[in-house]
C-alpha cells in the first residue's frame, strides 16, 4: 500500500524535513558516543573499538535512512518508535501516511507487549 501513495508537493516538503531532523539527531548521537569512546581511549585495542563502533553506526544509517517515497511510512514508523522523530514532526502529511504509520506504531505497540 505504501508504495502506491501519492505525495504532493507540501507532503515532500514535511517528509524531508522530518527525515533530515531525525537523521541530524541521529549523527548527533554517535557523535556523542563516539566523543565518549575517545575520552576513554587509554590503550590501542580502544582504537579498533571505536574503528568497529562507527562502521557499525554507519551501517545503521544506511540501512535505516531510505528516502524512497515507497519506504518513508515505514522509515518514520520506526524512527518514532526508535525516538528519533515524533508523531507531531509529520504534522501535514496525508491521512493516507498518517493512518500507515499509526497502524504499524500500533503493531509496535503490540510486539513490546508480549
Amino acid at each position: 500500500m505504501a508504495n502506491e501513495m501519492k505525495w504532493s508537493p507540501s507532503e515532500k516538503a514535511i517528509a524531508r524535513k522530518a527525515f533530515d531532523l531525525a537523521l541530524q539527531r541521529e549523527f548527533e548521537a554517535v557523535i556523542q558516543e563516539a566523543k565518549n569512546r575517545v575520552a576513554r581511549i587509554d590503550e590501542p585495542s580502544k582504537l579498533w573499538e571505536l574503528e568497529a563502533y562507527l562502521t557499525r553506526s554507519r551501517k545503521k544509517i544506511d540501512n535505516r535512512y531510505d528516502y524512497r517515497y515507497s519506504m518513508l511510512p515505514l522509515v518514520f514508523t520506526n524512527l518514532i518508535v526508535e525516538g528519533r522523530l515524533s508523531l507531531e514532526e509529520l504534522h501535514g502529511l496525508g491521512e493516507d501516511k498518517l493512518d500507515y504509520i499509526r497502524r504499524g506504531l500500533s503493531l509496535a505497540e503490540d510486539w513490546a507487549a508480549r
